[in-house]
């Protein structure tokens, strides 16, 4: 019996609302609306969605909208004043993302713009302290931190270091700035009464830059003539480590020429990048490397594909001068007598680091009254290489280490004259002269990746030939060695 009675109600609805669709204009929407007020008080159960279909089938033909855009102004105000009953909160219509979005991008306020206060972290100066002199409470700048993982990091400052503030006009915080990384910007900005963080990239310009000079009194002097920094000369002279000793083999003459990188962000020099080939002309020999990735890492190769790095370093220590060279027959400064000298001194400043010049295990690491603090290396293939008079030792005996890792400081302890490192080399028990001595060889590239480094490196080889076709240089003769001043 229920079940009639339901249909019977379900036909007595849909003919009022062809009644009501046959009204003109607004007043068969106001009809309809009060229609579907009354059957969605009686059944809340009914959905937004389907009495909107519902008023779209039978209500809303083109005549009638037009008819409904011509209708008085108060009959428009009744018919947007008429609410329907609120659905159960279980029950309320789904709502796609792209109109929620939309939603919410219009009903924001606006982003005011922003009015930046630059502040610049002096020596010894705590996040705390700005905080501080911007009149900003200890409270905020702890909320800040302890907002998530990304925002902790805010508390560890360096001197150079840049925030930006955005106060409004009664001094409260609107929004920081920080620098995340070299690429990202980081906001802390207040919305809805919140504390909310975001990460906003930063553009990053990458310049290829040459430079190229001639040497007549040092690598650095030339290089700085040139416009690299110290820093990218020490980076130009690892390049070719394994193949120049910088503090004994250099001229005047030599000749050096570079393509690499210059980092730009936000039109303002950031730092020097990545060099991209080096050519280095030693006494007549010429060295060239690229960078290239053979799927380990980007390193530097020769044209032919043979690695710039080999198996042992010439020298465990970077731009010194040779106070002693390997000689069988040298006259000994403190007991004045005739006696071997079975290494090079390298002169430099106490605390230099000391490199290992190859991978190895540590056999001794100790101290002596003759040796100072010293360190002797194994490697592979018989070859041992002893380190003497460091300050101090930074492996121990067993240790595992890797080519150009520090193993200690330059230093001046046992029976010295001045601060300096003795580096010996021997091969299966003899000691060898670690400048001329023949290194093993590297492994070449695959030959499977040859075609790519070669067709890849061939344009950049010719370039760098160019700057030194483009440069003629004359450099007058000092002596008839032709040697600096720190290698005569």
């Amino acid at each position: 019996m229920a079940r009639p009675r339901r249909r019977a109600r379900g036909v007595d609805f849909k003919a009022r609302l062809r009644r009501a669709a046959d009204l003109p204009g607004v007043q068969a929407l106001v009809s309809l609306a009060r229609e579907l007020g009354a059957r969605l008080a009686a059944r809340p159960g009914w959905s937004i969605a389907a009495i909107a279909l519902i008023v779209f089938a039978f209500v809303v033909s083109p005549d009638q909208q037009n008819a409904a855009q011509n209708s008085n102004q108060q009959q428009a105000v009744h018919a947007s004043a008429l609410a329907l009953p609120s659905l159960p909160s279980a029950e309320k219509p789904e709502i796609s993302a792209a109109e929620s979005l939309d939603s919410d991008v219009s009903k924001q306020p606006p982003i005011p713009a922003r009015e930046w206060t630059l502040v610049e972290v002096r020596p010894g100066q705590s996040l705390d302290r700005i905080f501080r002199e911007m009149s900003l409470g200890a409270g905020l700048l702890h909320n800040i931190v302890n907002l998530d993982d990304t925002t902790a990091g805010l508390a560890r400052i360096r001197p150079g270091d840049q925030f930006a503030f955005d106060l409004d006009a009664e001094g409260e915080l609107r929004a920081l700035r920080a620098e995340l990384d070299e690429q990202n910007w980081l906001f802390i900005e207040h919305q809805d009464d919140r504390l909310v963080s975001r990460i906003e990239p930063r553009s990053l310009d990458h310049r290829v830059i040459e430079a190229s000079g001639a040497i007549s009194s040092s690598l650095f002097n030339a290089a700085k003539d040139a416009g690299l920094s110290d820093n990218m000369t020490m980076r130009l002279a690892a390049i070719f480590g394994w193949d120049v000793d910088f503090a004994l083999d250099i001229r005047a003459g030599d000749q050096f020429a570079v393509v690499y990188e210059q980092i730009w962000r936000d039109g303002e020099f950031l730092r020097d990048g990545n060099i991209l080939a080096a050519r280095f002309v030693n006494q007549g020999d010429a060295f060239e490397a690229i960078r290239f990735d053979a799927g380990n890492g980007p390193d530097y190769f020769a044209p032919d594909g043979r690695p710039m790095r080999k198996a042992f370093l010439r020298a465990p220590l970077n731009f010194s001068y040779v106070t002693s060279n390997f000689n069988p027959r040298r006259f000994h400064p403190v007991t004045r007598r005739v006696r071997p000298h079975n290494g090079t001194d390298y002169g430099a400043p106490v605390g230099t680091p000391v490199w290992a010049s190859g991978d190895g295990r540590v056999t001794e690491s100790a101290y002596n009254s003759l040796n100072g603090n010293y360190v002797f290396i194994q490697h592979g293939n018989n070859i041992v290489t002893k380190y003497l008079h460091l300050s101090r030792r930074q492996v121990k005996r067993g240790d595992r280490v890797r080519q150009g890792q520090t193993i200690g400081r330059v230093g001046a302890t046992g029976r010295v004259t001045g601060a300096h490192l003795h580096y010996e080399f021997l091969l299966n028990g003899v000691h060898r002269n670690p400048r001329t001595v023949d290194l093993p060889p590297a492994n070449p590239l695959p030959a499977d990746l040859m075609d790519q480094f070669q067709s890849y490196s061939e344009g950049l080889i010719a370039q760098l030939q160019a700057m030194d076709a483009s440069s003629p240089i004359r450099i007058a003769q000092r002596d008839t060695d032709n040697c600096l001043e720190s290698s005569c």
